[in-house]
């Protein structure tokens, strides 16, 4: 099945194969996108079809979003239901359309407070705090299986962080992959997980970097920096803007540029 996507890979009915037959398809899929797994990958792979809570921390390029890919899609074969949670709008959005390209529009659907398509998928992305809020009021009620929470981080911030506690503390049953690339001390969350519900928690760390990182100071005006950075082969580029205004006059300078 060479160059198929992962819907085309999943059982019919749905929890008709084993965990052990669910990670040689998905492996599969990646040998077709000409992927070489990292040794974090792997293990983290091994550990999500095992059954088992994951923290993955491992650097920024390192693949973190390819094994959130298999617990949600691990959760398809078995017919079950998961939820992708991001800190912002546009990463929900990005892992939407990433996942209806793999999984099938019709599996995928996205909640992030002012849009909401196809919310009763079975897998669904959505900002953090709108599961928060879904398992305030639902509680161990809520028909969810997997959740992979990106950015993890974000749980020590003092502002946002109880979104990302919450369903920790009111989801005993449910299976959780949390991800970041600046994780600290892990072994309380993850001691208080196990207790929380009754099932083993794997850290899968490593800081290896397959994409090197680089440092450099410029006093040229931003849109030529990246005109520079992208006639240099460093594309893709991502510039961080902290209001929406900012970001319309960038995008408005960037215009003119020879990209």
């Amino acid at each position: 099945m060479t160059g198929a996507s992962l819907a085309d890979r999943l059982p019919e009915p749905p929890g008709t194969i084993s965990p052990d037959a669910i990670l040689e398809r998905f492996l599969d899929w990646v040998a077709g996108l000409g992927f070489e797994l990292f040794p974090a990958q792997e293990e983290a792979l091994i550990e999500v079809m095992a059954g088992r809570h994951v923290v993955l921390d491992t650097p920024t390029g390192s693949g973190k979003s390819l094994v959130a890919m298999a617990m949600l899609w691990k959760g398809l074969c078995e017919g079950r239901t998961g939820f992708y949670t991001a800190p912002v709008k546009a990463l929900a959005s990005e892992q939407f359309f990433r996942m209806c390209s793999e999984f099938g529009a019709e599996r995928v659907g996205m909640l992030t407070g002012d849009a909401s398509i196809n919310p009763k998928a079975p897998i669904v992305c959505c900002t953090a705090e709108v599961l928060a809020n879904m398992a305030l009021r639902r509680g161990s009620d809520l028909p969810v299986d997997y959740v992979v929470m990106d950015e993890f981080h974000f749980y020590a911030d003092p502002e946002r962080g109880v979104s990302w506690q919450v369903p920790l503390i009111t989801l005993p049953d449910t299976t959780f992959l949390l991800m970041s690339a600046t994780l600290g001390n892990m072994a309380p969350i993850s001691e208080a997980l196990e207790r929380a519900t009754g099932r083993p928690v794997a850290l899968v760390s490593s800081r290896d970097r397959p994409v090197p990182l680089e440092y450099e100071y410029r006093e040229t005006p931003l849109h030529v920096t990246i005109e520079e950075l992208a006639s240099a082969g460093k594309a893709p580029i991502y510039v961080v803007n902290f209001t929406q205004r900012d970001c319309a006059r960038l995008a408005q300078s960037l215009t003119s540029l020879r990209l």
